[in-house]
């Protein structure tokens, strides 16, 4: 069976065929369930550049709120060719490797502090990397050897934040932020990263960030190092650390 072959400069979602643009979307409506909700769905993706548009479902969420799913075919495509992104650049390491790397290059524990910070509450991804357990059977941060392990937990203040950096001489700085509406989590990571300048901490840490909303491009654009975004594994995380540690290293070394 012969494949078509993709234009990567017209890049468009495949749905039954190579480039019919068949998309599948959801949203809400402040509205009530119906005939007219479904067609104030519909117009909404024809609004949003979708044909054919089908409303396949549509759930009361109670006080006229309804959930939709709609289908459609997207005419509009990408210039696959033309993209460049920023990301984290690490070689990929398992438990056994970043170890090895760290006794190897950095020859001590690595100490990680991680927290939530400001208001946010929400503990489940700084803990998937974190604790032992980890995530999708990938170990968390606190299973490997070397490293030395301080989850802080939710709702930690920056203030606080600078004082347990520097009362554990912390080498890694991850915190996660979850919570976002109206920007929070990027107001929250600005004022971290001008604590820590304010202190004279900025630069001997490596500082992480992390959540559903972060990319590595807003990390950094914030003033960190790096940002991992929803999905990512502890071994990732390690990987990084473990890299850019070695790295301090030996810049170090060769300062001396």
């Amino acid at each position: 069976m012969s494949v078509k072959k993709v234009d990567l400069t017209h890049l468009r979602p495949y749905g039954d065929q190579m480039d019919d643009g068949a998309v599948q979307l959801s949203f809400t409506l402040p509205i009530p369930d119906g005939p007219r909700g479904r067609e104030a769905a519909r117009q909404m993706a024809n609004s949003m550049g979708l044909s054919e548009v089908q409303v396949v479902f549509s759930q009361d969420l109670k006080e006229n709120f309804t959930f939709f799913v709609v289908y459609g075919h997207l005419e509009k495509y990408a210039d696959y060719t033309s993209i460049k992104a920023i990301g984290v650049e690490a070689p990929k390491m398992d438990m056994e490797q970043v170890n090895d790397y760290i006794s190897k290059y950095v020859k001590r524990p690595v100490v990680v502090i991680g927290a939530t910070i400001g208001t946010d509450a929400h503990t489940v991804g700084l803990d998937s990397i974190l604790n032992m357990k980890g995530f999708h059977g990938d170990s968390g941060l606190e299973r490997y050897k070397m490293f030395k392990v301080h989850n802080l937990g939710s709702q930690v203040s920056p203030t606080d934040l600078a004082k347990k950096i520097r009362e554990t001489k912390a080498d890694i700085v991850l915190i996660s932020q979850i919570v976002t509406q109206r920007n929070i989590h990027i107001k929250n990571m600005t004022k971290l990263v001008d604590i820590l300048e304010a202190e004279g901490l900025r630069k001997s840490v490596l500082l992480i960030a992390g959540g559903p909303r972060i990319t590595h491009e807003l990390a950094v654009e914030l003033g960190y190092d790096a940002g991992f975004g929803a999905g990512s594994m502890p071994s990732e995380v390690a990987s990084y650390i473990a890299s850019e540690m070695a790295k301090r290293a030996l810049s170090s070394s060769k300062e001396r």
